[in-house]
């Protein structure tokens, strides 16, 4: 039986069927059509510095290894044995001169060359020939802006094709704070809990879906931020959400470069830092500062935040009805070390499991993938009509960008997305920049 999945995601009337966020085959059939095609988040350079280091990444359900061989080369690998599939990496990361399977010591390069079976030359009376059984890796990787990036298919367009109109925002929003050709750095550690929730409710959620702000009130009233101020974050400018064709949805503020800044007041060595940063800033790029993405989805499952906190969260399908989060926190890494400090206190009351914000984030993620299941449910679609027919483009954002703050565009057109992934036979019908 084929699937009308435009049926099932109808953007143009703004109405979502409920059977995309529990269906056990549908979720099948996405881990194959997206997972198995997209370019997927594996992790940072700074995860991987010298030769031998490793990091346990993930790519849909799929185990990883991320690494980095003798002369530097980066390399994923699928966390496999060749002889009966154990998994090499158990340790979350590390460092060593070979990969080694404890099943049947089966031994791997960093390259991913087999080096070593026991018993070579006389349990295998034709011998194989080793070349042909190294460690399964990835069709493709890029680096962009120090993260690190994986898909599975050999046809799936360059990296930054994939980004489209996306890329300038996102390479300006994984630098340093002044625009300038510094580096950040991850605080060291992943957060990783569990949601009882579709991944798609946690990829929508950060890919533009200003709606849900009420949920935060208490999180606003807690003070949480980073000044003495009402809210959890420094006062903001008029906000903008902006989707891409590609599936990408990004939010972005204005604000008026003249004026005067006074961010992360509560701490003055923080506060000097990034004011001293913002004129650095206003010096290389111009009027186009003030113009920042706040937060957004690559798609399909990569959502970022690039101002307070500054944070990379994967949500990682584990089933139609749970995902599993990842979430890392960086900064410049030049930033004074009483600057990084402070700023990880703020990002973990504000993010992961144990921040205000996402712990309400996770009960409407949460409630909401229940409120599919039930049989009574199941024939009614979600209304996703807010903003029906308000866009347009602008001069300082790229993308097509909401004429009204309230809008459920990018969500609009994360399932657009999403039906073209489902339906595509192969990359050659899913051209980057095409919305059909």
């Amino acid at each position: 039986m084929t699937t009308n999945w435009r049926e099932l995601v109808d953007v143009d009337r703004g109405e979502i069927s409920r059977q995309i966020f529990h269906d056990e085959e549908i979720y099948r059939q996405e881990l194959q059509n997206i997972f198995g095609r997209a370019w997927l988040y594996v992790g940072h350079e700074s995860q991987i510095k010298g030769p031998g280091d490793y990091f346990l990444s993930r790519m849909g359900e799929e185990s990883v290894i991320l690494t980095r061989d003798q002369d530097g080369t980066v390399h994923v690998f699928l966390n496999s044995c060749r002889h009966k599939g154990m998994k090499i990496c158990r340790y979350d990361e590390g460092n060593t001169k070979i990969f080694y399977c404890p099943y049947h010591a089966w031994s791997y390069a960093l390259d991913g060359r087999l080096l070593g079976v026991p018993e070579y030359e006389r349990a295998y009376r034709s011998s194989f020939d080793k070349k042909d059984w190294g460690l399964i890796r990835v069709a493709q990787v890029a680096t962009f802006r120090g993260t690190i990036w994986a898909t599975w298919d050999h046809d799936a367009p360059p990296f930054e094709e994939y980004l489209g109109e996306a890329r300038d925002a996102l390479w300006l929003g994984l630098g340093p704070w002044d625009a300038g050709d510094g580096e950040v750095e991850l605080f060291a550690g992943v957060q990783k809990w569990i949601v009882p929730c579709n991944w798609k409710f946690a990829a929508e959620n950060f890919g533009g879906d200003p709606l849900h702000n009420v949920s935060h009130r208490s999180a606003d009233l807690a003070r949480i931020g980073p000044n003495a101020d009402v809210g959890r974050r420094d006062p903001l400018g008029e906000i903008f959400l902006s989707y891409y064709p590609e599936g990408h949805g990004f939010i972005y503020e204005k604000i008026d470069v003249t004026k005067p800044r006074n961010h992360y007041s509560s701490s003055p060595v923080t506060s000097q830092y990034y004011e001293e940063a913002w004129r650095r800033r206003l010096g290389r790029i111009g009027a186009k500062a003030g113009s920042p993405a706040m937060l957004g989805n690559i798609y399909p499952n990569t959502n970022f935040m690039v101002q307070q906190p500054r944070s990379i969260c994967v949500a990682h399908p584990r089933g139609p009805a749970t995902s599993e989060l990842w979430r890392v926190y960086f900064v410049d890494k030049n930033a004074p070390d009483e600057a990084k400090a402070f700023l990880r206190r703020f990002y973990l009351s504000y993010g992961g499991p144990g921040g205000m914000t996402e712990q309400d984030d996770m009960e409407n993620w949460g409630y909401a993938s229940q409120g599919c299941r039930s049989g009574a449910s199941r024939a009614y679609p979600f209304n996703y009509k807010a903003g029906l027919g308000m866009q347009h483009r602008d001069r300082d954002i790229t993308g097509t960008v909401s004429d009204n703050f309230q809008t459920e565009q990018n969500n609009r057109q994360f399932y657009r997305r999403w039906a073209q992934y489902m339906s595509a036979g192969s990359w050659s019908d899913l051209a980057c920049g095409d919305a059909r």
